[in-house]
């Protein structure tokens, strides 16, 4: 079901955009992305836009997802951190990718939507967790990756502090409703910051994020 949709969609959002890493584009030819949205929306769940997923939250666009999954460089032996569940299709992408995926929700109705999902798609390489992604998940830190699926204020200094050496961290930066996709390394303690693409994301909600 959906699957000459979802072949147009990585044909045309995302290789004929610049998506080149072979094992993302495979992971988007195979997640069903159509099982992430509410059911009214199917038809509609391979489209270049996102989507709304409940309480306030979306569905990213496909090129997007793809883009961050891409600047975070995931291989098969990446501990992966993901701040913000959703609708588990960016952690569905990633645990195709990663040995570990841990993802941190603070919305219990959509983590409890997404865990169903990823379950019943037999994804066994996933941790789940309710609570403030601003504050990362320090019993299973340091991780080699981080993603941040929703929009901070600023690089978040908890989760920096729990990045392995050398390793990478990408989120949406910047003012409520209007952000830059940033990629954050740590190299000797440090960051170093590259900026991207343009984008609007939903704002992250938490102790080091933005109020409610």
């Amino acid at each position: 079901m959906y699957t000459e949709e979802r072949e147009q969609m990585v044909r045309f959002q995302l290789v004929a955009r610049g998506i080149k890493n072979k094992r993302v584009i495979d992971a988007f030819r195979k997640v069903p992305r159509h099982l992430f949205v509410n059911e009214r929306f199917r038809d509609d769940a391979y489209g270049d836009h996102p989507l709304p997923i409940g309480a306030g939250q979306t569905i990213s666009q496909p090129f997007i997802v793809a883009r961050m999954t891409e600047f975070l460089e995931v291989t098969e032996d990446t501990k992966v951190l993901e701040i913000g569940t959703g609708s588990g299709y960016q952690t569905a992408i990633l645990a195709e990718l990663a040995k570990e995926v841990y993802t941190v929700e603070r919305i219990e109705s959509l983590l409890e939507g997404a865990k169903k999902i990823l379950d019943n798609l037999g994804y066994k390489n996933i941790r789940f967790k309710t609570g403030d992604g601003t504050l990362g998940w320090r019993k299973f830190a340091p991780f080699d990756r981080i993603i941040v699926t929703a929009a901070a204020p600023d690089i978040t200094q908890t989760l920096f502090e729990q990045l392995k050496e050398n390793g990478k961290m990408v989120m949406p930066l910047g003012e409520r409703f209007s952000q830059v996709l940033t990629v954050v390394e740590k190299a000797r303690g440090k960051k170093k910051v590259y900026k991207s693409d343009g984008c609007i994301f939903v704002p992250l909600i938490g102790e080091y994020g933005f109020e409610q």
